[in-house]
């Protein structure tokens, strides 16, 4: 995840990170960052397969800011998942 100088949370894939770090700082990247400026990347996490990660990504992506940002705060992805189903 990558956090914008509004603060808001950016999720998304990627096969090589150090790359997509420099093209999202490049303005390359997702339109959606461009203009937010300085980008940080917060969190992070490696999968082996692709078909994992893009999973993955769909259900941050459907969590809430509040969900997110415990994440980002070290909570486990299992942890936030379950108490999501609880909901």
């Amino acid at each position: 995840m990558i956090r914008c100088c509004d603060g808001s949370l950016y999720t998304g894939y990627t096969s090589d990170l150090e790359r997509r770090i420099k093209e999202h700082g490049s303005s390359r990247g997702a339109k959606y960052l461009r203009g937010k400026m300085p980008l940080n990347l917060v969190w992070y996490k490696e999968y082996k397969y692709l078909k994992k990660a893009l999973q993955m990504e769909t259900k941050i992506k459907k969590l809430t800011k509040k969900e997110k940002e415990s994440i980002v705060g070290g909570k486990r992805l299992d942890k936030v998942f379950k108490l999501k189903k609880k909901i």
